[in-house]
């Protein structure tokens, strides 16, 4: 794809990027907020949404909980790999006790989730807390 879609963080507002660009840092046309800021997204219901409508970069949203212990102790390796990956994946958080419905619609019965999408679709799901070798070995099937 010569060309992605990014939705920005900040603002909402959806950007166009070119490929080659992606590595670069780029910002948004409107708030000049980073695009891609090498952190995980936090997302609500209707984020997620606009993000799976019109973003064509591969997003995995990992749905987790504050109360949970195997979530926390993924927290900073997801992190981590946000900052890795910038550029080629976009990582995002959903917190599933605030945002429930969100939850449902994925059919999240155990936290963590991590769902990967591309283009709107669910291309996959990994349930459970991963060390950082096996969460770098299960993103790299997504760019």
């Amino acid at each position: 794809m010569s060309e992605h879609f990014l939705i920005c963080p900040a603002c909402g507002a959806k950007n166009r990027v070119p490929a080659t660009r992606l590595q670069q840092g780029p910002q948004c046309g409107k708030c000049k907020a980073s695009l891609l800021p090498g952190t995980p997204l936090e997302l609500d219901g209707p984020r997620l949404e606009r993000l799976l409508a019109h973003e064509t970069l591969p997003l995995v949203v990992d749905f987790w909980a504050p109360w949970c212990g195997p979530c926390k102790m993924m927290a900073p390796v997801f992190a981590a790999a946000a900052t890795e990956l910038q550029g080629k994946l976009r990582l995002a958080k959903l917190d599933t006790e605030a945002h429930q419905q969100a939850a449902a619609r994925f059919g999240i019965r155990s936290i963590p989730t991590l769902i990967a999408f591309s283009g709107g679709q669910e291309l996959a799901r990994q349930s459970g807390a991963l060390p950082a070798g096996q969460l770098r070995q299960w993103l790299s099937q997504f760019y």
